[in-house]
């Protein structure tokens, strides 16, 4: 009976200590798995591209439609299909020029478009329907003269109505050295030369009667 008694705790003593390794008193029950929440997006929105600018194209000097002609210009003279008959010609100081077939021509004081359609009549005496085109290659006739104290001494070309602010500011302006007081301008009037004397700093400000408009030969001279 006693045997049976012994037993019966030793089977009772290995039960409650295997429970107790099943389960230690400070075990937390274990829980589902859970994904983490998505990081937030911290990367700046990409800028939209836009298309590089490009440079405008660079403006290119040709003459007014209403150039007229003067002696020591250069013209280049075309006739379609016809190259003994084209070529480069200079504007002789009598202001005529010479070609093939016609001889003298007088350009000066006509546009180019007014001796191209003068030279295609005259030349339908030899060709039928001749095309002819006249190019001004060279602007000797109308120049003026930059001395002294500016940027660029030399002769410029004029283009329409220039003034005497415009000459001085395409030949790059005035140097440090300039005296603008005394700024003067020099033209041929009835084969006499006249000295002009010029108000730069108030033709400046705006006065317009002051920022004179300059004939062909004349010479600006900065002291």
């Amino acid at each position: 009976m006693k045997s049976t008694s012994l037993l019966m705790v030793a089977f009772l003593s290995s039960v409650i200590i295997c429970h107790g390794q099943n389960k230690a008193p400070g075990d937390r029950p274990i829980l589902p798995e859970t994904s983490a929440p998505p990081a937030p997006d911290t990367a700046k929105p990409a800028m939209p591209v836009t298309p590089a600018q490009t440079a405008p194209e660079a403006t290119k000097t040709v003459p007014a439609e209403g150039y007229v002609i003067g002696a020591s210009d250069v013209i280049a003279v075309t006739v379609f299909k016809e190259p003994t008959l084209s070529g480069s010609l200079l504007v002789r100081p009598d202001g005529m020029i010479s070609m093939p077939l016609l001889g003298d021509v007088k350009a000066s004081g006509k546009t180019p478009l007014q001796l191209a359609d003068e030279v295609a009549v005259k030349l339908k005496k030899y060709i039928q329907d001749p095309n002819v085109t006249v190019v001004l290659s060279q602007n000797n006739s109308k120049i003026v003269y930059l001395l002294g104290e500016v940027a660029k001494t030399g002769p410029i070309a004029m283009t329409p109505g220039m003034t005497l602010l415009q000459a001085i500011a395409t030949g790059g302006g005035l140097t440090v050295y300039a005296n603008s007081k005394k700024i003067y301008l020099l033209r041929n009037t009835g084969g006499k030369q006249e000295k002009i004397p010029v108000q730069y700093k108030q033709a400046l400000k705006g006065d317009g009667s002051l920022n004179l408009t300059l004939n062909p030969g004349d010479t600006i001279v900065v002291p």
